[in-house]
């Protein structure tokens, strides 16, 4: 995707995150597990970038990477132009202020043992930036924003429903008033109704704090709904980018297209040009040469199966990976 530098909170260049495999007696083995393997985008202030992909495609590694949860192999990664992965622990301490995530399930992410006063007040105590008396208006401040009234301090996350852990949760990514928050698959775990839910209230808190989001989801129709851009990935790498009306109305790579025609329409049918995928996803140990996805495409090609494909900028924010529409021209 084309931007200028200053315009993007978050620049991601071609970032790489490979783990050893490791042999029956635990030694670390010549293969490795090709996570994320050169995945470069731009993020800007206020937007939301929705990362979609099939599971095992890279997207929570890559979440996970630009906190420094898990350290990437290789790349780079620039918050409001500063080198995260050069940051020591005390800077990188003081960054995370500025990045937060709300993981997939609620109830893992939050400590059964904790009440819901001790867990939004624990960010406050870790970075010490606010004195007694604010934190508690600030607890109570966090629970108003979220839908959640003040009979919930005293209550355990188990007292809650799928929905209102995920409130918690995001009440919790909120306290510290970061700029970016990584929305790890929010809302997959919860029932279709309370998805909705959800999703609204991520709108609506960017609208009132001007949030910048890195939403991942396996969801097309959710990514779709809530994003700005959209990032399409499949096996470690990104292989379109574009704004939502983009990838909506003129999706280029077939896997696009396919994550796309797979989704019912109202009257319960589906798009019938290309309806899904064949094959089973590839290891990410030994990918296909050449273009990944060529051994699951309907329109392979013979330069597909040893050449990769070239970023081909179609517009100044829409490109894809793909030798058709290299040959289309």
């Amino acid at each position: 995707m084309s931007l200028t530098e200053n315009s993007a909170l978050l620049r991601v260049r071609d970032l790489k995150k490979y783990y050893p495999v490791r042999t029956r007696l635990g030694r670390r083995g010549r293969e490795t597990v090709k996570a994320l393997d050169g995945v470069s985008l731009d993020i800007r202030r206020g937007e939301t970038f929705g990362l979609v992909g099939e599971s095992g495609c890279g997207k929570t590694t890559l979440g996970y990477c630009l906190l420094r949860l898990i350290e990437p192999s290789s790349g780079e990664i620039y918050f409001e132009g500063r080198k995260v992965l050069e940051l020591d622990s005390r800077s990188m301490r003081q960054l995370r202020r500025q990045i937060q995530i709300v993981f997939q399930d609620p109830y893992s992410s939050l400590n059964p043992r904790m009440t819901v006063k001790d867990i939004l007040e624990e960010p406050f105590i870790i970075h010490g930036f606010v004195s007694r008396r604010q934190q508690v208006e600030e607890v109570k401040g966090l629970l108003k924003v979220v839908g959640l009234d003040l009979s919930s301090l005293d209550k355990y996350p188990h007292q809650f429903s799928g929905g209102q852990r995920q409130r918690i949760a995001v009440a919790r990514a909120l306290a510290l008033k970061p700029q970016l928050i990584v929305a790890d698959e929010p809302v997959s775990a919860l029932d279709v109704s309370v998805q909705a839910q959800i999703v609204s209230l991520f709108e609506e808190l960017q609208a009132q704090y001007n949030l910048t989001y890195l939403f991942i989801s396996h969801g097309i129709p959710v990514v779709e709904y809530i994003s700005h851009t959209i990032g399409v990935m499949y096996l470690g790498k990104l292989v379109e980018v574009g704004s939502r009306s983009e990838i909506g109305e003129n999706p280029l790579h077939p896997y696009t297209q396919i994550l796309l025609a797979s989704v019912p329409v109202l009257n319960g049918a589906v798009a019938k040009e290309i309806t899904h995928l064949e094959g089973e996803v590839p290891s990410p140990i030994n990918p296909p040469p050449g273009c990944r996805f060529h051994t699951r495409c309907p329109f392979v090609m013979e330069r597909c199966k040893s050449e990769a494909p070239r970023e081909i900028h179609v517009t100044p924010t829409h490109w894809v990976s793909c030798h058709l529409i290299d040959e289309r021209g």
